[in-house]
């Protein structure tokens, strides 16, 4: 039996055994549990609290506990549109139910959905798992089962052997130079590093420290540097920031693209993994999104100076330097085919290529500016060069500089601050604008465009625009449909799955993962986010259904919808924490 087959037997198992309290009463009937579809993870005693029905025969559902007791009755409501399939579903609002407690909802005819549970703080647990996943990303340690358990493994990649690639050598790095270059996150599925995508995870993470400092100095990792003074999500960071610092050329500033091997690792565990490993062409966009990170990471460091002594300071000249070479080769792209063309070996890893850099440039600009309160580095920059404001990804990040000078106003002055936080909330309000008008009563769910690649990021990242957005403004209504984004990538979605391995009682189980599909455990490296549907089938998979938001198969073959990626884990970890840290503020829609 395939080891994938063999944890979907055991998913079963465990699912009969949690409902078999309901189902032996004659509650639980095949199958509901996947026509309602809710947060599997629970709600927010005061918050909104919503659950969405495929069908039902009835105009009623019930609230209810494991005996039987029916605590809320409700009324089911059309949905104002139909799903991208054209189907209309029905809306449960318990909303006013407020007590905590452990429950399921029940619908006449169709039975019970998966127990949630009702009470505060109920995603902290995810939320600092989504964290802690890094942990079990990181590059070139062993894993101590005192951390890691169960997902315990051997070092590997230790990269104190990398080569300078012919595309990266230099006068003083000629190809062939050893440098060490350890530490840092695998990147995704694969074993390779990647600065560019480095780059909006920590800044990612960096963000929800410096937004909510003193919830993050709370939430405890478990991992080995816990205790020593900094707060863990710092300390997780530190980790891959330490591997960044070494993929700065010294002798002129510029930033390798990425540490990787020529091919893929096959599906092994990392110690088994022995390939060659170099560093590849210096570019622009990594260069200057390595400015961006040290920039930011120099301020938020700057406050730990006796457990991390000298650290901001030498942050602050490793963007400096990577600022001034930028300035000096601003259209320097990583083109890997082109590249491919000119030296050996060939690089047929992970591309992260990008011609455009405005939107780094404004990002580095921007976190230079906040952190060294000097006007300079702004001088030349069109903060505004469009009307546009796009969603962050790792090959656009102008709105994290954005978020940036807005958190950070009044230690500097910038012209065009009103303009920008009037289209951040102008933004925000573009996403809220008829998203209970949904099927599933989210932003996600309002375009089909949403469903691509890493999908899932995309609902994360929506959620921390809103966060912003409440951040700004106070109003929170923005809260409110963040946490209908989370709902949405924990169960209440086109799926049905929770989209994050090892929480709710439908999760991906066998994502595109080399450790969790090689280390022999059955359960997959917890807390970690899927890519989600993606009907565009790249990996050549073919999925049960092409329906945008149901196009989603769990199955570790399916690189197109159920890879993992540090740049979509980020957004999920901003997100649930930053729930948490302001539970007690958010409130139903009016």
């Amino acid at each position: 039996m395939s080891n994938q087959y063999f944890r979907n037997a055991c998913r079963l198992i465990f699912l009969f055994i949690a409902l078999f309290c309901f189902c032996s009463n004659g509650y639980g009937q095949q199958g509901s549990e996947t026509k309602i579809r809710l947060d599997q993870v629970g709600f927010y005693p005061d918050a909104p609290k919503i659950a969405v029905i495929l069908s039902a025969n009835d105009s009623l559902f019930y609230v209810q506990t494991a005996e039987k007791t029916t605590v809320f009755t409700g009324h089911l409501k059309k949905s104002v549109k139909p799903d991208f399939a054209g189907d209309y579903t029905l809306i449960g609002d318990f909303t006013a139910f407020h007590k905590t407690g452990k429950y399921l909802l029940f619908v006449p005819g169709l039975g019970y959905s998966y127990p949630f549970e009702i009470n505060k703080n109920v995603h902290r647990e995810i939320a600092a798992a989504s964290i802690k996943a890094y942990y079990f990303m990181r590059a070139s340690t062993a894993l101590d089962p005192k951390f890691a358990g169960k997902w315990a493994r051997a070092e590997g990649h230790p990269d104190t052997v990398v080569l300078v690639h012919p595309s990266a050598a230099s006068d003083k790095r000629p190809a062939g130079t050893v440098i060490s270059s350890p530490r840092g996150w695998y990147d995704a599925g694969d074993y390779n590093k990647y600065i560019v995508n480095s780059g909006i995870s920590t800044s990612t993470l960096l963000s929800l420290y410096e937004d909510f400092p003193a919830y993050m100095k709370a939430v405890k990792l478990n991992i080995p540097e816990s205790g020593n003074g900094v707060p863990d999500i710092l300390n997780e960071v530190l980790w891959n920031l330490r591997w960044m610092l070494t993929m700065q050329d010294p002798n002129d500033g510029g930033v390798y693209h990425k540490l990787t091997n020529a091919e893929f690792d096959k599906f092994e565990m990392p110690d088994k993994a022995t390939a060659p490993r170099y560093v590849v062409q210096k570019g622009t966009a990594a260069t200057l999104d390595f400015a961006a990170v040290m920039a930011q990471a120099s301020r938020i460091f700057r406050k730990f100076p006796n457990e991390l002594p000298g650290l901001a300071d030498s942050c602050l000249k490793a963007a400096n330097s990577a600022w001034d070479w930028a300035n000096k080769k601003p259209n320097i792209a990583y083109e890997q085919n082109a590249i491919n063309q000119k030296f050996n070996p060939k690089i047929n890893t992970g591309a992260y290529g990008d011609r455009y850099f405005s939107d780094e440039f404004i990002w580095a600009a921007s976190e230079l500016t906040v952190t060294t309160n000097l006007p300079k580095y702004l001088e030349g920059i069109k903060l505004l060069p469009d009307d546009r404001m796009p969603l962050p990804t790792w090959s656009q990040v102008r709105l994290l500089g954005y978020y940036t000078l807005v958190k950070n106003a009044g230690t500097y002055s910038v012209k065009e601050l009103p303009e920008i936080k009037k289209r951040l909330i102008t933004f925000a309000d573009s996403l809220v604008a008829g998203a209970h008008e949904t099927a599933y009563e989210t932003a996600m769910d309002k375009s089909r465009r949403n469903f691509n690649w890493g999908s899932n990021s995309i609902a994360g990242n929506e959620g921390v625009a809103l966060i912003q957005a409440y951040k700004l403004t106070g109003d929170a209504k923005y809260l409110a449909y963040a946490l209908d984004n989370l709902d949405y990538l924990l169960g209440r979605n086109g799926t049905g799955y929770c989209y994050v391995t090892g929480y709710g009682f439908k999760p991906s189980m066998n994502p595109h993962h080399r450790p969790s599909q090689s280390d022999g455990v059955v359960d997959p490296v917890p807390g970690l986010l899927v890519g989600g549907p993606n009907p565009g089938m790249q990996d050549g998979v073919k999925l049960p259904s092409t329906v945008p938001d149901e196009a989603y198969i769990d199955d570790y073959h399916a690189y197109a919808a159920n890879e993992i990626a540090i740049n979509w884990n980020a957004p999920l970890a901003y997100l649930a924490n930053a729930l948490e840290a302001l539970q007690d503020k958010l409130k139903p829609v009016n």
